[in-house]
């Protein structure tokens, strides 16, 4: 009988510990994120998910402990690491005097691609903003913005993708347009790695999640794996109210947000 071999993960995470002098931030964190899945990382602010994703990332040394990326080391084998991932951080790193489709042919021309235009096109049409392509970027929705910085990450077809908080800031209809996007790329095989301190991101996202407290790794696993460590929930019969956001969606519609919504006419006496 031939034996079964298992892929190696696409990120692999062991005793990895950080500290800035007295402050301990990570104290010896272990996770493994499979290939072509979203991994979610989800903490309070100051958990330890940036200096995290920087280690991983290459751009912050690790004190103690082993990562690997996409099979690299990301210490000893740094520039492999860099040619196997993307980064997204918290704030959308765009141009906005550039108009949307200038951004990406300027990262495609960078990287040294062939066809720079027709990469920025398809990678356009990918995300919804053809339309938008010729515009400055400077015009654009917060939700606009953080696709197209989504997709100048994507340019190289990185295996390995880091967003570090992608929706902070962004207001409901924003963050759904986020939230598709990722779902998308996981879709095609991409490996996502996704820190928030957002529940219902984590819920709706990621495959597995793990929960970072005070430089640890508390708890690991799917959802349903999660929800076992609760006691067996008490069963009642209420009536569901609707959330905030349920109400918002049905007044503006699906395509609307609160910076395009336009104000109900006035009654001219």
């Amino acid at each position: 009988m031939t034996p079964t071999t298992t892929a190696a993960p696409a990120i692999q995470v062991r005793g990895l510990e950080k500290s800035y002098k007295d402050v301990h931030v990570l104290r010896g964190v272990d996770f493994e994120v499979e290939k072509g899945t979203i991994f979610g990382l989800l903490g309070s602010n100051g958990a330890g998910k940036t200096t995290a994703v920087k280690i991983l990332s290459t751009l912050l040394k690790g004190d103690n402990g082993t990562a690997t990326v996409n099979g690299f080391d990301v210490a000893r084998q740094s520039d492999d690491v860099r040619r196997s991932i993307s980064l997204t951080g918290q704030f959308a790193a765009v141009d906005e005097i550039l108009s949307g489709r200038e951004n990406l042919i300027l990262v495609a021309r960078l990287r040294h691609l062939k066809n720079p235009a027709g990469i920025a096109d398809d990678l356009l049409a990918r995300f919804s903003l053809t339309e938008a392509g010729g515009r400055k970027v400077g015009t654009y929705s917060g939700g606009m913005r953080r696709r197209l910085d989504i997709a100048m990450s994507l340019i190289g077809e990185p295996p390995v993708v880091f967003l570090d908080e992608p929706t902070t800031g962004l207001d409901p209809q924003a963050r759904l347009e986020v939230w598709e996007t990722v779902k998308r790329l996981a879709e095609r095989g991409t490996t996502v790695l996704l820190t928030t301190q957002y529940l219902d991101e984590a819920e709706q996202l990621a495959d597995r999640i793990a929960i970072l407290h005070e430089g640890r790794i508390i708890a690991n696993g799917t959802l349903d794996d999660l929800k076992k460590l609760l006691p067996p929930a008490k069963v009642e019969y209420v009536e569901k109210q609707p959330s905030l956001e349920d109400v918002f969606l049905a007044i503006v519609g699906p395509s609307a947000s609160p910076e395009t919504a336009s104000p109900a006419p006035s009654k001219e006496s």
